[in-house]
């Protein structure tokens, strides 16, 4: 996965009903902004990252 790649959100925990954006992101399509040092998927339409492991998403168009 790569900076322009094109994913869709499966599920984001969002910390047992704490975090509400990331309970509304599941089925949105997002891009791909950058991938931190930690591995975490930062997100052009919001300012949310998907952590693998943790986050369900899958890769439906790579630049």
């Amino acid at each position: 996965m790569k900076k322009g790649d094109r994913i869709r959100i499966i599920r984001m925990d969002d910390c047992n009903g704490k975090d509400t954006q990331a309970a509304l992101m599941s089925g949105r399509v997002v891009t791909v902004r950058l991938i931190d040092d930690r591995g975490q998927i930062h997100l052009e339409e919001s300012g949310l990252a998907l952590i693998p492991g943790l986050d369900d998403y899958e890769v439906i168009e790579e630049v």
